[in-house]
């Protein structure tokens, strides 16, 4: 097998599909999500973990390993708004920038659940700058798992935080997945051994989450054990039919919010 460039994801979701891969040949490097659609588009890796609306916006058309995804069936826990008012009220949200699907989720979620149209800010993921601008703020991967609501410092005060989770949301609005993530990359990128050394590379993964976990918050073990539950129930693996219609429903929602021009049909992989 030819050595591939991956550009896979640095959060700790991501970490079960990479299990083993550099030993099975692949050059890996770790970057937010949205870096690894900048990376796939610009043609500086071959293969990434790319944020699923970011199949929409490449020039390439490119195609999916089958049956991978990083997935949500219900409440994800680490994608989620952060807000001070209730959701009918907000007017303007914070957008954390590390991933494009997130993004484009909380846009069609404010269109189709929560029926409203606030300004939209990108910034950093720090919380409380981010409340200082905005009437609620988007974070999303290990900077959400482990932030829930309560109460914060704001403009010198204090102030309660409602933290509402967005795969939660999607799948009560719609009762379907929502998928964050997948690997995607040139139709000519990856021959049939590639495909199956990561869809072998998922199935180990999902199998040493413990490990993972534990590995992956090696000097935060307390964080270990929560980490492991993370990647157990809550996070989906598998890119299967019910994943495939609620990426489909995904694309065309964001296609009539004005988040992408269009559609597109999925391609996958022999």
């Amino acid at each position: 097998m030819k050595i591939v460039r991956l550009g896979a994801v640095e959060y700790l979701n991501a970490r079960p599909l990479v299990h083993g891969l550099t030993a099975a040949g692949f050059a890996v490097r770790f970057d937010v999500p949205s870096s690894c659609a900048t990376l796939l588009h610009s043609g500086r890796i071959d293969v990434g973990l790319i944020p699923s609306i970011e199949y929409l916006r490449g020039s390439a058309k490119y195609a999916i390993v089958p049956g991978i995804a990083i997935a949500s069936r219900g409440p994800v826990a680490s994608v989620a708004i952060y807000t001070t008012k209730a959701m009918r009220d907000v007017r303007s949200l914070a957008l954390d920038t590390s991933s494009r699907s997130s993004i484009a989720l909380a846009r069609v979620l404010c269109a189709r659940a929560f029926h409203i149209e606030p300004a939209l800010k990108a910034q950093a993921p720090d919380l409380a700058r981010m409340l200082q601008t905005a009437d609620a703020a988007l974070i999303i991967g290990d900077n959400a798992l482990f932030l829930d609501g309560g109460e914060v410092a704001v403009d010198g005060g204090r102030a309660t935080i409602e933290k509402i989770d967005l795969g939660k949301v999607w799948t009560e609005t719609t009762g379907l997945p929502f998928v964050y993530a997948f690997w995607a990359g040139r139709p000519d990128a990856l021959d049939e051994a590639a495909v199956a050394a990561l869809q072998t590379a998922k199935t180990e993964g999902v199998r040493h989450a413990e490990t993972i976990a534990r590995e992956y918050f090696r000097d935060a073990p307390e964080r270990q054990a929560a980490g492991a539950r993370y990647l157990r129930d809550n996070i989906k693996y598998d890119l299967g039919n019910d994943e495939r219609a609620g990426l489909e429903l995904f694309y065309r929602y964001a296609a009539e919010a004005g988040v992408v021009e269009a559609a597109d049909t999925l391609r996958f992989y022999s």
